[in-house]
């Protein structure tokens, strides 16, 4: 039996959202706000043609990108961002080969507690270096991760690299694979993600969700495999890691390990090809408040969801 934890006073994303393609426009298909009604509203008039605001730039450039402030940049919603107490947004596109499927955007705020990291790696003469991130108050974690590289196959970021799958680390600040492990422990960080972000042209983005106990990215993280699961033509995923902050297996007679498409959320992204946010909605996932899900495309294929769970 999964025993709850005690609801966080502060998660460190406040906003998630997904927008898809619609003739020449993304539109919104799906958001978690939260209690932030009038961001809300502001998001469902919205539309972004190519290269227009966050999500059209990450749409135009292929790649993911952060902004770390809103005040005089391209963002569109900056007045209704600014009432909701939202300072910074990360926009991540998924491609199929050279075709947009969808962007994800997460928007976070910002004070002296809330503590994290999304972080953006990009290939650079054959070393991975940090292209941009957000850390909320962490900032000497984020001083130390300016001044770090990886090679492929070293750390969080340089092993997603290498083996072209997401990853998950746990105890961060005391594992010796996590190279930033001291200024990470001293953070309060204690649980990584990383994932490929495949994109038009050679250049490798890695993305790295890192969660702190008090203001966590999330309690529960999922790796599924849509790759080594197929049997014969079947279009399956299968749980391959995950940590849970609750006391209990991640899979059981209740959780099944196993899904196929259009079964539960996580089928609903193997059948889609797209992101997926809900919130808010009795009987999710897991008994969680809410939850992401995003499918990574490589080689013709969706490879991989990971999905994190508040």
């Amino acid at each position: 039996m999964e025993v709850a934890i005690d609801t966080p006073v502060k998660t460190f994303i406040e906003v998630t959202e997904v927008w898809v393609p619609e003739g020449e426009k993304l539109v919104l298909a799906e958001g978690n706000y939260g209690a932030l009604d009038g961001f809300e509203e502001a998001s469902r008039r919205e539309s972004f043609a190519r290269d227009e605001g966050l999500p059209g730039k990450a749409w135009a450039e292929a790649r993911p990108v952060v902004l770390k402030q809103f005040d005089g940049s391209y963002f569109k919603r900056t007045e209704a961002a600014k009432a909701a107490g939202l300072t910074s947004a990360v926009a991540i596109p998924v491609f199929d080969g050279d075709t947009l499927k969808a962007v994800l955007v997460v928007l976070c705020g910002d004070d002296s507690e809330r503590t994290g990291a999304i972080e953006v790696w990009a290939e650079t003469d054959g070393l991975l270096m940090l292209d941009d991130g957000y850390y909320g108050a962490a900032k000497h974690f984020e001083w130390v991760s300016q001044h770090t590289h990886f090679p492929a196959g070293q750390g969080l970021p340089g092993g997603v690299w290498s083996s072209k799958t997401p990853i998950l680390m746990r105890d961060l600040g005391s594992g010796y694979r996590f190279i930033r492990a001291d200024s990470a422990g001293k953070a309060g960080l204690t649980t990584g993600l990383g994932l490929p972000v495949p994109v038009p042209g050679k250049r490798g983005y890695i993305l790295t969700l890192l969660s702190a106990r008090g203001t966590p990215i999330a309690r529960r993280f999922e790796i599924w495999d849509a790759r080594s699961a197929k049997v014969g033509k079947a279009n399956d995923a299968i749980l391959i890691d995950g940590i849970c902050a609750r006391e209990g297996a991640l899979w059981d007679e209740d959780n099944p390990r196993r899904v196929t498409a259009w079964q539960g959320a996580i089928g609903r992204v193997l059948g889609t090809g797209i992101p997926l946010v809900e919130g808010g909605k009795p009987g999710l996932a897991a008994g969680y408040d809410s939850m992401v899900a995003l499918p990574i495309h490589q080689g013709g294929e969706l490879s991989h969801i990971v999905a994190w769970y508040l």
